[in-house]
């Protein structure tokens, strides 16, 4: 589906080099996590509000579009990704099995 997507993506503004276009990518996912946490009572001096949990849900796929760009374009199959997740989960348990 991203794939399908990339090809309406047409602005002259998206980088060319794979490293530009990683930064951008990168840069992306950072605002879209900023508009995810703004969703949230972070604000502790400020009247809290009803927490939207479906924008929320549309923020978390705001971000998984960028990150799935960012794997198109670092040459990653989905089976290549799910096998890197599955790589970096088993470190993150044990990281917290050792009080890391």
């Amino acid at each position: 589906m991203q794939q399908d997507l990339e090809k309406y993506v047409t602005s002259s503004r998206y980088p060319k080099k794979l490293e530009a276009k990683i930064s951008s990518l990168s840069v992306a996912i950072i605002h879209e996590a900023v508009e995810l946490q703004r969703l949230t009572n972070w604000k502790w001096w400020k009247r809290s509000q009803d927490f939207n949990i479906l924008l929320a849900k549309e923020e978390v796929v705001d971000i998984l579009h960028f990150v799935i760009q960012a794997s198109l374009e670092l040459g990653m199959s989905p089976t290549e990704l799910v096998e890197e997740y599955s790589k970096k989960h088993k470190i993150n348990k044990k990281r917290q099995e050792l009080k890391y």
